[in-house]
């Protein structure tokens, strides 16, 4: 953003003083207009607002009658321009109010206006403060703001305003335009977000080809997201363009980057933040229990808690600096305690104090015991230490006054036991450590310690064993610190067994640690034991905190809402809550975001091992994996209906007896199903191997939007895989056809057609066989559309006839509309164009009839491609982008690219090939439902764009790419792609 230009004479508004703000604003960054508050003002004929535009433009500075007629008219102004003008200044003066458009020296000027009233200055502000964000490393908060100054822009700067002065602003507007965007893509490159960036880079470098710096972010952008190929091309027809055009070659750095492409330069990866160096401050040691010599990781907590104690007395009249640190047993506290405070030893000149408060067990350490012997520590005779707590409290602080020590106050068991120890004294410094959150210490920093990163992990685990032994067995060493949760004291003890067996192999450990059921068991060295550490913890538990944490531990999930959790111990809400809170505060349960909770896998499997131990009777713990699943079902199925009124699917479900969450909209459902998906897939698998097939294998089905978002779509498929084989092992038709009619719509969404299909073939025999109606609708609906894909045009049309015939005689419209929507598809390339768009016509009059929304989106994408084969370019385009916005606010990211892959090829048939082409790209960067067959026509479709562009070298490389997936696919596109790259060889 540097040398961002501005307009010339320009100042703040408002400079008169004594004049108050009015309630105007204008903007001249798009057509000039005005508004007092939300009512838009009547600004005049084009002429009337190029004056208006000049003195705002001016921002307060007079404007004489000369300087406007030379802006109005040039050279050449008519015979009563000085009339013309004051003729406009008095209109618009009428219109703006008294005050504001004033005649000064025979001029005039706009004054009395609010703090960026002027669209433009407020652009030139956010800019200016980007920039100083940019400066400070800020990226985030810097392309925030430069996202708000361009959002400011509607169109073309003063547009429809005529004469010489407002067309040199247009350039110089538009120019700075371009540079903020520049700026904005070159931070959105710095952060990583290369692939959206793509997109919009496709769409600039086709509106202003000759521009270099956009050319030269989109090969970066193209080289980052593994396009090398079209990196290289964009600089090919970059220099073509500027030899035929200008004469030139690109400039330097063009060529530069071209270079360190072709040589796949690592400096080209994305950047990463610079780690910052820890503090050196030197260290020596009193009271302090020794650090250990294999201290690994922890950098950041390292420098956060440094800086704070070296906080401790820096200026006169500072507080005492308290640092409590929480987290579980095991997580390393503290090991990182001792290591902080001996670094920080050389601060504390007058000496360090530590205590174990034996917060953890049974006893914990009373603190007036504690206090005599602090006294002592600090040289007070043991006759002169009295015996009440409040009195050896006040004594302790005043022999602190005027020190400088550090304590460090190990192991405590709450913010009562750890008062009465504080010094309170400036110059000092308490480092706390407990199992418990110290909420309730007032002014203290508090520090919640997590695990460690693997890459920590991997580098405590080799310190310790040896990196003879752990380097050609890193895979399993990672496997082996993965299993330990990344948990340090079970890393440690894991290997330091390790480390005393020379016969063992770092595969032999992982093979032990990978079985859960003995995992803990196998945690154990000598005195050490990661399950006597959590026993500890939960012994401290009441009778109810006890239950949550055993019950809790049973599911699967990586979290787990509130909600749910309640449904898991039968409680309401309200009580569940508090349940939960109260084991955060104990750091045995994490508060993953607001209302959701998790497990250490470790303190996971040790909350199991209690449920079986003891949660009596035994059938409770089944019980409350039942109401999990009745939880997820019973919401999932409201989430359906909601998403499509009058689908009889949810008629078809198993029933459920505990309750599911109810939604008041649709964008409520959508949230709740994507938020939960890892969970509810998750207790999909866990459901069908325990008991309870049936309603698993329902809520798999019933949750199917999740296959088609994109951020779910491989987990679902597994978990449909592992829950038809669990279906088939138990013999249960119905389960196996369900599970294999879920599986066939996962596999259609990533373009495994074949596979797809024998599923399908396999569901419908099952279901048949089992007296299932349910999936001989929907599946004949799906081979329907496999077939289409596969080019089987007459065998798409049967099975959808089929499924047509199914769905009136269960009374489902809406999969009677689904069924018409993708016989509309099947009739587009039997060249029937008029039924196609009746076909799909009707499958949207049902659609909106039943007043649905996410499966209107899918009626209105087939009815676009319809009309596009028609050739009705507008409408098709007018129903994409309405199917667009549906797929948006139901989060359908494959959908969502599959839109714009069609918005594409409407745009391409109607000669908008810059358009084309950024959709396209939009498409790319989404992803699209069929998976890498439908990806290569969409690489098709953009080379096709990019060569009517003159972008030939570019468009090839798609192609090329496009090729090799139909070649590997066998699929019959392949003949066309090859036509387009003989012609463009030829040419």
């Amino acid at each position: 953003m540097d040398g961002r230009p501005r307009v010339p004479e320009q100042r703040r508004p408002g400079s008169a003083t004594g004049a108050e703000p009015a309630a105007l604003r204008f903007g001249v960054l798009g057509p000039v207009r005005a508004w007092r508050g939300e009512e838009a003002l009547h600004t005049g004929s084009p002429q009337q607002r190029a004056l208006l535009a000049a003195l705002l433009l001016r921002e307060g500075r007079t404007a004489t009658a000369a300087e406007l007629i030379d802006a109005l008219w040039g050279s050449e102004p008519p015979s009563q321009a000085l009339a013309a003008v004051r003729t406009y200044a008095s209109r618009l003066r009428k219109v703006l109010g008294s005050g504001v458009l004033v005649t000064e020296s025979g001029g005039y000027a706009v004054r009395g206006l609010g703090e960026a009233a002027l669209d433009l200055v407020r652009a030139q502000d956010l800019g200016a403060e980007a920039e100083k964000a940019r400066g400070t490393g800020d990226l985030a908060r810097a392309r925030a703001l430069l996202n708000e100054a361009l959002d400011l822009w509607d169109g073309e700067p003063l547009a429809g305003v005529p004469g010489p002065y407002a067309e040199t602003q247009r350039v110089r507007l538009e120019e700075w335009r371009l540079g903020l965007l520049e700026s904005r893509l070159d931070m959105d490159l710095e952060q990583g977000c290369h692939a959206e960036a793509v997109s919009e880079l496709t769409a600039l470098t086709a509106a202003h080809p000759l521009r270099e710096r956009l050319r030269e972010l989109l090969m970066l952008a193209l080289y980052r997201s593994g396009r090398q190929a079209e990196a290289l091309a964009v600089y090919a027809d970059t220099r073509r363009l500027l030899a035929e055009e200008l004469g030139v070659d690109p400039r330097p750095g063009l060529r530069e980057l071209q270079q360190r492409i072709l040589q796949a330069d690592p400096a080209l990866a994305e950047p990463s933040a610079p780690v910052a160096e820890p503090p050196t401050a030197p260290v020596r040691p009193a009271q302090l229990p020794a650090s250990v010599p294999d201290f690994t990781g922890r950098a950041a907590f390292v420098d956060e808690l440094s800086a704070v104690l070296a906080s401790a007395g820096e200026t006169e009249g500072s507080v005492m600096a308290v640092s409590a640190m929480a987290g579980i047993g095991g997580v390393g506290k503290t090991t990182l305690a001792v290591h902080v405070a001996h670094r920080a030893r050389s601060a504390f000149p007058d000496g360090q104090l530590y205590v174990d408060l034996q917060g953890a067990g049974h006893r914990p350490a009373e603190p007036e015991t504690v206090l005599g012997s602090f006294l002592r520590a600090l040289g007070t005779a043991d006759s002169a230490i009295p015996d009440s707590l409040e009195e050896r409290a006040a004594l302790y602080r005043s022999v602190l006054d005027g020190r400088r020590v550090l304590v460090l106050l190990d192991n405590a068991k709450d913010a009562a036991q750890v008062r009465p120890l504080l010094p309170g004294t400036e110059g000092c410094a308490a480092l706390v450590t407990s199992r418990m959150r110290m909420v309730g210490l007032a002014g203290a920093h508090l520090v919640d310690l997590d695990v460690m990163s693997p890459d920590e992990a991997l580098a405590l685990f080799t310190r310790i064993v040896g990196s003879e032994r752990v380097t050609p067995e890193r895979e399993a060493a990672l496997d082996v610190v993965a299993a330990c949760g990344f948990l340090p004291l079970a890393i440690r003890i894991a290997a330091s067994r390790l480390a005393a067996r020379r016969t063992w192999t770092v595969s032999v450990l992982a093979a032990k640690l990978a079985d859960e059921r003995r995992r803990l068991d196998e945690l154990q060295a000598g005195d050490l034991a990661v399950k006597a550490t959590f026993e500890l913890g939960y012994g401290q538990l009441d009778p109810a905190q006890a239950r949550a944490f055993r019950l809790l531990g049973l599911a699967d999930g990586p979290d787990i809402s509130l909600p749910a959790a309640a449904a898991v111990l039968d409680l309401p809400p309200e009580d569940t809550e508090d349940l939960l809170e109260s084991l955060v505060d104990t750091s045995l349960l994490e508060s993953a975001a607001p209302g959701r909770y998790r497990f250490h896998d470790l303190v996971r499997l040790y909350a199991r091992a209690c449920a079986e131990r003891d949660e009596r009777p035994a059938s409770g713990r089944g019980a409350a994996m039942s109401r999990l699943l009745d939880f997820y079902l019973a919401t999932a199925a409201g989430v359906y209906a909601i998403e499509r009124p009058g689908d009889r699917l949810v008629d078809h479900l198993e029933p459920t007896r505990h309750p599911g969450l109810t939604f008041s909209d649709s964008k409520g459902a959508v949230d709740w199903l994507h938020a939960e998906g890892d969970c509810l897939l998750a207790c999909v698998r866990q459901s069908a191997g325990q008991g309870m097939l049936r309603r698993a294998v329902d809520l798999l089905w019933v949750a199917k939007d999740l296959a088609e978002s994109g951020a779910n779509s491989h987990q679902y498929e597994t978990t449909a895989v592992a829950v038809r084989d669990m279906a088939r092992d138990a013999g249960d038709q119905r389960a196996e056809g369900r599970a294999r009619t879920a599986l066939t719509n996962a596999l259609l969404v990533s373009d495994r057609f074949n596979q797809a299909d024998e599923e399908a073939r396999l569901a419908i025999q099952l279901a048949q066989a089992a007296d299932d109606l349910a999936p001989c609708c929907w599946v004949p609906n799906d081979r329907g559309i496999i077939a289409l894909y596969q080019g089987r045009n007459d065998d798409g049309e049967r099975h959808l006839r089929e499924a047509i015939t199914n769905y009136r005689a269960d009374g489902n419209l809406p999969g009677e509309a689904s069924a018409l929507c993708n016989l509309s598809r099947i009739h587009v390339k039997l060249g029937r164009l008029d039924s196609a768009v009746d076909l799909a016509g009707q499958g949207l009059a049902l659609y909106d009839r039943l007043g649905m929304t996410l499966r209107v989106a899918n009626a209105r994408l087939a009815l676009g491609i319809a009309l596009n084969a028609a050739g009705r370019s507008d409408e098709a385009l007018e129903q994409l982008h309405e199917a667009l916005r549906l797929f948006q606010d139901n989060r359908q990211r494959l959908w969502e690219g599959t839109a714009n892959f069609r918005i594409a090829e409407a745009h391409f048939a109607g000669g908008q090939y810059a358009l084309a082409a950024r959709h396209a790209e939009q498409a790319l960067a989404l992803r699209v439902i069929g998976g890498d067959w439908m990806r290569a026509n969409v690489l098709t479709t953009l080379g096709q764009t990019l060569d009517r562009l003159g972008q030939t070298d570019r468009a090839r490389a798609c192609w090329r790419e496009a090729l090799a997936e139909h070649e590997r696919s066998g699929a019959a596109e392949a003949e066309q792609v090859r036509a387009f790259l003989r012609c463009t060889a030829a040419a």
